[in-house]
């Protein structure tokens, strides 16, 4: 017997009892987004290798560590996208959607990142991406987050989720920063551990974001950013939290949140949970006013979030499972004999074409009567529909209740359609 082949570490299977959370989740948040104003785009997975060096920066883990990079046929370093923002700017400057237009977007797919897979965090994981073009004002930030927020309700996690809300200032303002931020943690360098001490020239504003408990009194002595703000910025944030004040949404400030790509400036954000262990982050987002003219376009204000799905289908199995139900059939329809073969056959396609809406799973197979309404009891449809040589003769087909106590119905094919248009309302 040939060795059986498994999925590549990290890479995982959703199967069918647990996909129906995912198509619940994506159907509300696109509608969602769609009530908010925001246009869905798909993208490649695959982009040329530069596009996320001069996004993301080159002396990120990312980029440094973990990549899905190869070259091709051609020679072309290529690379498996590790996130969306790049992809979707890229998209937008290639096509021209930002030449002076505004832009509200989303897209939703597979990224890739070689990382150590635990729960919550895969080599391949799912995110949906939302950003917007074009608009610089305070106004756009707190949109975005409101629609974050509603979605939370929706889904019905929102009382286990946090809001983190920090300002990281202008590219300006987060250079002085910086540089404070390393004059001070060379003077505490015997504090640090490898990793802080690995991005003190590279990164420093990552370690504010450590998660080892030992570096916390450090940390918290460290210079606030605020001390580099000027008044414009601080201008911008505070309008922002005062329209979350005004909307009534809880946030939390939290000055070391920085967020891990190069690209941030001014409003950052995370939605946090308590309930997922170590991978508590559900959503997270912010500006990156920078970038466009980075990837060769014009000065463009920009903001936007991410998501992960797994994550959020997580959250969701642990506080709102009850709110998700799978999307059972309404009716398996059972045939036997000859001609209940070839009647029930045309009559699915006759059905599905009166009532599209019904879910109707037809017996395929063969199989016993008593067999096939050991399928269809399996299968969690409300109801088997008989179709037999008997039924064929009289042109009445039965109609037995699986779930519920009620007489088994006899009915034509127009009496039929009528019962199960009462059902499916």
């Amino acid at each position: 017997m040939a060795k059986k082949i498994q999925a590549v570490r990290g890479m995982h299977d959703i199967l069918p009892d647990e996909v129906f959370r995912w198509q619940y989740m994506q159907d509300i948040l696109a509608q969602l987004l769609s009530g908010y104003g925001y246009r869905q785009l798909l993208l490649p997975v695959v982009e040329k290798t530069e596009l996320f060096k001069r996004s993301i920066g080159e002396v990120t883990d990312i980029v440094e560590k973990e990549m899905y990079t190869f070259d091709d046929r051609n020679g072309d370093s290529l690379t498996l996208r590790p996130e969306g923002t790049a992809g979707c700017l890229r998209a937008c400057l290639e096509h021209g959607l930002l030449h002076n237009q505004q832009q509200r977007l989303w897209y939703s797919g597979p990224m890739f990142r070689h990382e150590r897979p635990q729960k919550g965090r895969y080599r391949q994981f799912y995110q949906v991406g939302v950003e917007t073009y074009g608009m610089a004002g305070p106004d756009i930030d707190v949109e975005l987050i409101a629609l974050s927020h509603r979605l939370w309700q929706q889904l019905g996690i929102r009382e286990s989720v946090q809001l983190e809300l920090n300002t990281l200032g202008s590219s300006d303002e987060r250079s002085r920063y910086r540089d404070r931020l390393v004059e001070y943690f060379q003077a505490h360098k015997e504090q640090l551990d490898q990793d802080s001490l690995d991005r003190l020239e590279r990164n420093p504003l990552r370690i504010l974001d450590s998660k080892n408990p030992d570096l916390k009194p450090v940390i918290d002595a460290a210079p606030a950013f605020s001390e580099c703000l000027e008044a414009e910025s601080t201008e911008h944030f505070q309008q922002i939290t005062s329209s979350l004040d005004d909307l009534e949404i809880d946030y939390v400030l939290n000055p070391h949140l920085v967020r891990g790509l190069d690209y941030y400036c001014n409003t950052v954000f995370e939605w946090t949970t308590a309930s997922l262990g170590a991978q508590g982050t559900i959503c997270a987002g912010g500006r990156y006013d920078g970038l466009v003219s980075q990837l060769g376009g014009r000065a463009i204000p920009a903001i936007g979030f991410a998501m992960g799905i797994e994550r959020i289908i997580l959250l969701m199995q642990e506080v709102a499972a009850e709110q998700v139900q799978p999307k059972l059939p309404h009716v398996y329809l059972i045939r036997f004999g000859e001609q209940g073969e070839r009647r029930g056959l045309q009559l699915c396609e006759r059905l599905r074409s009166a009532l599209p809406a019904l879910r109707l799973t037809m017996n395929c197979g063969g199989g016993s009567a008593k067999s096939q309404f050991k399928r269809a009891d399996h299968s969690g449809a409300s109801f088997a529909l008989v179709v037999g040589d008997d039924e064929v003769e009289n042109n009445q087909y039965s109609l037995k209740a699986l779930r519920h106590d009620q007489p088994q119905e006899s009915l034509s094919e127009q009496a039929l359609i009528e019962r199960l248009q009462k059902e499916l309302i």
